[in-house]
């Protein structure tokens, strides 16, 4: 049986990240994943301002430009009767721009500063079920590649494995929100395509995005509410469905990403009402996904992702050092974590009901904006306050 202070089960961006900042601390960490290493998943891709942020500071970032990654210094709106509203991505401490790199490559990154660390890195483990001290949660079994149990024992095990996570089912962690709208959404990937940088679109009912990515690619996704989206893809296809919605959202952009040469094929998300879990307990914590999930409409997966485990690892080193009694310092943890991100996930389950009218969508993309804006006002202060002697 293996021992560490902390499994992390899950071994994309929140668990990759909760692993790499325990590991520097010191700490002794497992990273499962049931998938293989490095390969990809379903992303919208782009980082925000609060993302850049984090991992400029982790000393990431250089690597993710290095890869090829596009710089992002402007974002374009695109509303009804052809309206168009362009922002200057200014630089900022850690933000020299925005980036939106390959989940492959930003997965497998974060993956190799966990390893380089110290973390244990074990692809392609599944987990069964946890073990337990009593009323507390010990640990995991898992299965290696070759079908053997596998126990590791830990102080803490921490869920970042995804929406339908075995932790949080097997601890009970109560859903504390829950979201009542979602989208479905088409996505492909273009080479030769121009873009103004992040480009977003909402029309009538429907919604698109490009997103510059590594290789000369830009990702575009389209939209709607998935009862429309189940009509659209029954009377056209999927072909049909992503052209009609692709010129729903904004009529220039069925012209423009015709220019363009696909490199893949389309991919589809049926859409999964957002949630607020409990995210803690006796030896136990959530992070990422299996804890907060919203629709991806407002492209923050990433972003939440890395913030909330460094929210999650300072609670956990308070804790594990015998600073704060656990109660108190996971307690702590999601609270913060809920102050930053419940306007947000109010705002994104408006959009995401795509019920609104010109005038309305501004004023959410206007909210969007002002919630991201708190979360790094936030983490700002945080590390101003820790680089304070």
């Amino acid at each position: 049986m293996d021992h560490f202070d902390v499994v992390v089960v899950g071994a994309r961006v929140a668990g990759a990240s909760t692993a790499m900042l325990l590991a520097r601390s010191g700490m002794r960490v497992a990273l499962l994943d049931r998938e293989r290493y490095g390969t990809d998943t379903v992303s919208t891709h782009a980082l925000m301002r609060a993302g850049v942020l984090q991992l400029s500071r982790w000393s990431l970032l250089p690597a993710v430009a290095d890869a090829g990654t596009p710089a992002i210094r402007r974002t374009k709106f695109h509303y009804a009767h052809g309206q168009s509203v362009d922002v200057e991505i200014r630089p900022s401490p850690g933000v020299p721009a925005l980036y939106a790199p390959r989940r492959f490559l930003l997965d497998r990154l974060l993956v190799d500063a966990a390893a380089e660390a110290g973390a244990a890195i074990l692809p392609q483990h599944a987990v069964t079920s946890l073990l337990h001290d009593g009323d507390r949660v010990a640990g995991v079994r898992a299965r290696d590649p070759q079908g053997r149990e596998r126990r590791l024992r830990a102080q803490v095990t921490v869920g970042a494995d995804g929406l339908r996570s075995t932790v949080a089912t097997a601890s009970g962690a109560p859903v504390c929100r829950q979201g009542r709208t979602s989208g479905a959404v088409l996505y492909r990937y273009f080479a030769g395509l121009e873009t103004a940088g992040y480009e977003w679109a909402y029309g009538d009912r429907a919604a698109a995005g490009l997103i510059p990515t590594n290789d000369g690619q830009t990702c575009v996704f389209v939209g709607t509410s998935p009862q429309r989206m189940r009509t659209l893809r029954r009377r056209s296809g999927g072909e049909g469905a992503f052209r009609a919605l692709l010129g729903q959202a904004c009529a220039e952009l069925p012209e423009r990403v015709a220019t363009a040469v696909p490199v893949s094929r389309i991919h589809g998300w049926a859409g999964i009402p957002g949630h607020v879990r409990q995210s803690w307990g006796e030896g136990w914590a959530l992070v990422g996904d299996a804890g907060y999930f919203k629709d991806p409409i407002t492209s923050h997966g990433i972003t939440d992702g890395l913030r909330d485990a460094e929210l999650l690892v300072d609670a956990l080193l308070s804790s594990l050092s015998g600073l704060v009694p656990e109660r108190e310092a996971l307690g702590c943890y999601q609270a913060t974590r809920d102050r930053l991100s419940l306007r947000l996930f109010a705002a994104t389950e408006a959009v995401a009901a795509y019920d609104w009218d010109p005038d309305d969508i501004r004023h959410l993309v206007r909210e969007v904006s002002a919630s991201m804006g708190e979360e790094v006002e936030h983490l700002q202060g945080r590390h101003m306050a820790h680089a304070v002697p």
